[in-house]
């Protein structure tokens, strides 16, 4: 009998799975219920921001996905209600332990770029919102992106106006192991930015506001096939909003920021497809 080939989303469910294997026990407690672990429930969560649905919709395809739950040892399909009690109850912390780890299954160059977009906090209607003169409120979400094969492999998320040479410090802190070459856009132009990259040995290459002749002569010696790669923020940036959904879901915010993360470790595991 012939063995059908592995589809892309069955690899990324296999992925997941392994990947969940290695940043956590099978059981969050020994006095838990023991009927799913907590690989099952890592795993559906990742492919429930995969298929950018919900989780009712998620399940009711998994009745007809047997090689899937097959993957993940899914003898009985959970309720709606758990999936999303287990969304609840996995740490920010796990979730950024799985996302450092995705990014180690992706080839990397220390080239990384930063940059910054909006994600919306609902789901109305732009034609309604356009109408009714409404403004939705938007989650500023920062990406620490390395060039060679698209991998994140840091976000910092807040709902604050804070401007970009606030956030890139405690990124750098982060990452600096990970970093030889920062690519930042004017907005990330700030004395304070580059003092703590070179000091974390990171060379910024960031350009400068032109308010004189020496800023522009200055942003006129940048590398500009280097500084050319941050351009790959914005593509994931793109990709993040057009595979995964233009808004999120949630409706808390620190629910919104868990979502955000899932995202990029997402994101992550499909690049390594």
């Amino acid at each position: 009998m012939q063995t059908l080939p592995k589809s892309q989303l069955l690899r990324f469910v296999e992925q997941a799975f392994h990947l969940a294997q290695r940043a956590v026990s099978r059981y969050s407690s020994k006095y838990s219920k023991q009927r799913y672990t907590l690989h099952q429930h890592i795993v559906l969560l990742c492919l429930k921001v995969r298929k950018d649905t919900t989780y009712r919709t998620l399940l009711d395809e998994l009745i007809e996905m047997p090689r899937i739950r097959n993957a993940i040892n899914l003898t009985e399909l959970p309720d709606p209600s758990t999936l999303c009690k287990a969304f609840d109850r996995l740490d920010m912390a796990v979730w950024r332990v799985l996302l450092n780890l995705s990014a180690t299954l992706l080839p990397t160059n220390g080239v990384v770029g930063i940059d910054a977009s909006g994600f919306d906090r609902s789901h109305a209607s732009k034609h309604y919102t356009k109408r009714a003169k409404l403004t939705i409120q938007q989650l500023k979400v920062t990406l620490l992106v390395d060039t060679e094969a698209n991998a994140i492999l840091d976000l910092h998320v807040t709902t604050t106006r804070k401007h970009d040479s606030q956030i890139a410090p405690s990124l750098i802190k982060r990452n600096s192991d990970g970093v030889e070459i920062l690519l930042g856009d004017k907005g990330y132009d700030d004395q304070k930015v580059r003092a703590l990259a070179r000091d974390k040995k990171i060379r910024p290459l960031i350009k400068h506001r032109e308010f004189s002749s020496i800023h522009k002569a200055w942003n006129a010696r940048l590398d500009a096939d280097l500084y050319g790669q941050r351009s790959q923020n914005e593509t994931v940036n793109s990709r993040l909003k057009r595979k995964y959904g233009t808004f999120i879901r949630s409706r808390h915010w620190w629910k919104q920021f868990r979502e955000l993360v899932i995202g990029c470790l997402t994101h992550n595991l499909d690049q390594t497809l």
